[in-house]
């Protein structure tokens, strides 16, 4: 199902500046009887990405009601809000009286692979390049065509591709956030130029002692132990990047357990 400002449609209007410019911002949520995981994270990234851009931040009580609406007959779902600056005519400027669209819809829940959380995953170094800008660093705005690129050229036995920026820093997956172990401290990527502030990513960190650093690609190859996140996936370890393996996984396991409890408490306080 497909809620357009909060009624039942699938249509969105051809001058919308989330399809003509991307002018807009989205999240993808798993959601299990209609209740959304990592809601708190999610929301708050939501909030903090359109009010980067200007956008009005719909409340949690409405957003939450349209969830469960459109997660009708689907006892787990990928959900995913969509926030657009709305209709307007032709040109880049913003009109003085643009009406935001949100969009909620969910379909059902595609499924990964359950050895992919035990046995780790496999990786590969995309070959495309992050351009830098600042002003939407962090941000999951519409304008995703670099990823669209990158996924498409990543072969059937790798998982995820990881991405660096054009001064060849690495910055995360194509679909995902990493953290990476060395000499026993957590780091990951820092997003002050480009990429996507996961919510899964401020999960771990709110969990983790993680140090947001510049890191090359010879930080990752000679890590202790990598792993890759997002809201679906969960936490996947890394056991190949090209050729590079890990094998010791230990170390992620009550990380991995903690977020198994956080969707338990979640679900317990939904049926109640």
């Amino acid at each position: 199902m497909m809620l357009i400002n909060g009624a039942a449609d699938d249509r969105l209007e051809a001058g919308d500046r989330g399809l003509a410019f991307g002018d807009g911002v989205f999240r993808t949520l798993a959601c299990v009887d209609g209740a959304p995981r990592l809601w708190p994270w999610q929301y708050a990234c939501l909030a903090r990405d359109a009010t980067r851009l200007g956008l009005p931040v719909p409340g949690e009580a409405l957003l939450l009601a349209e969830l469960r609406q459109a997660c009708t007959g689907l006892p787990r779902a990928v959900a995913k809000i969509t926030l657009t600056r709305g209709s307007g005519l032709r040109g880049y400027a913003i009109p003085a009286d643009a009406t935001a669209t949100r969009i909620v819809a969910a379909h059902a829940w595609p499924g990964y692979p359950e050895h992919y959380a035990q046995d780790g995953v496999a990786l590969t170094w995309c070959t495309l390049r992050l351009g830098l800008q600042p002003r939407l660093a962090g941000i999951k705005h519409l304008n995703r065509l670099e990823n669209v690129l990158a996924r498409s050229d990543l072969s059937d036995t790798c998982v995820e591709g990881l991405l660096c920026d054009s001064d060849g820093l690495v910055i995360e997956g194509t679909l995902s956030n990493l953290f990476v172990l060395r000499d026993g401290q957590w780091r990951t990527p820092q997003l002050d130029r480009c990429g996507v502030a996961g919510a899964m990513r401020a999960w771990v960190m709110a969990r983790l002692p993680v140090e947001e650093a510049r890191l090359r690609p010879a930080d990752v190859t000679e890590a202790d132990l990598l792993f890759v996140c997002n809201s679906l996936a969960g936490i996947w370890p890394v056991a190949d990047l090209d050729g590079r393996r890990w094998r010791d996984f230990q170390p992620l396991r009550p990380l991995q357990w903690a977020l198994a409890q956080e969707y338990a408490v979640a679900a317990t306080q939904n049926r109640l």
